[in-house]
């Protein structure tokens, strides 16, 4: 299913009564992404979406998070959630769509919303997830839109699915190797590529650069070697023209440390750190709101 139209990430926080600062520059430092945001997405206990706003700074910021759908799924049953995509009208009407894993069972949620959910809701696409530990998406539009879905199961496993205009899933490919990966989130979508960034559970970040052709190869390179395993969730995001701010969550302890990230080129890419963001992060599950509009410009961090 084509993502609604709607406004940019940033753009989203500004709805939300969040002031945006200017672009950084083309790659982030700890000073040139100051005020870079990290749209954080969220299901709760209760099975609401929230939406949290965070910012490069030294220290980072971080306004107070909202709930934008109210009993978006039953509680206590998302387990992997992958990026969302969050349009509006222009006015007060919010639309959302993207994929979660309940259970062993894939649902798509597709509602729209304004201080609750207005219309709409979840719809199962099929089971045997029950294996599959993350989930996200890849696109890129240049005349059409290329549309993949990644999953990770937890065996090591890696798929990539590509979707169509109707919403169908097709060209399943797959790649073993992943097994150590604790976390991962996307830093780039080109024509003929797809890359993320993840840690692993001895504490080495890698870029996993995917090529869009068949038979699925992906390129791994190793970022840094250590101190990474503590952050069960990274959600990455676009800064400058080369860049992209990183957020890593920890939940054992319920704490976010933020980052600057440069473009990807392996053990010399260049991460800064901005510190311990303020506040808590206690919901069960987190993801990252992306952009609704199919022409916005794609993340390109690597």
């Amino acid at each position: 299913m084509l993502k609604p139209l709607g406004t940019t990430a940033a753009a989203l926080l500004v709805a939300a009564g969040v002031v945006i600062p200017g672009t950084a520059a083309a790659t982030p430092s700890a000073v040139s992404a100051g005020g870079c945001p990290v749209a954080v997405g969220s299901v709760t206990a209760g099975g609401d979406h929230r939406n949290q706003g965070v910012f490069a700074g030294t220290p980072p910021t971080a306004p107070a998070s909202h709930i934008l759908g109210t009993g978006v799924y039953p509680d206590g049953t998302v387990r992997v959630s992958s990026s969302m995509s969050w349009g509006d009208d222009g006015q007060s009407i919010a639309f959302v769509s993207g994929y979660s894993i309940l259970g062993d069972g894939l649902y798509h949620a597709s509602y729209s919303a304004g201080g609750g959910v207005i219309e709409g809701g979840i719809k199962r696409i099929g089971g045997g997830w029950g294996t599959f530990v993350a989930l996200d998406e890849g696109l890129y539009y240049d005349k059409v839109l290329r549309y993949n879905t990644y999953g990770l199961r937890n065996d090591g496993t890696l798929f990539r699915w590509t979707i169509d205009s109707k919403g169908a899933w097709g060209n399943k490919v797959s790649a073993p190797g992943f097994a150590a990966v604790k976390a991962m989130t996307l830093i780039s979508s080109t024509k003929t590529y797809d890359t993320f960034l993840a840690n692993t559970r001895g504490g080495a970040l890698y870029t996993i650069h995917i090529p869009t052709t068949a038979p699925m190869k992906p390129v791994v390179k190793q970022v840094r070697s250590k101190t990474w395993q503590g952050f069960e969730t990274l959600i990455a995001q676009h800064c400058g023209q080369y860049g992209s701010v990183l957020l890593g969550i920890d939940r054992d302890t319920h704490t976010a440390y933020m980052y600057a990230l440069g473009h990807a080129s392996g053990p010399t890419t260049v991460i800064q750190s901005f510190g311990k963001v303020p506040g808590t992060f206690t919901d069960p599950v987190y993801f990252h709101w992306t952009d609704g509009n199919p022409t916005w410009k794609p993340p390109f961090g690597e």
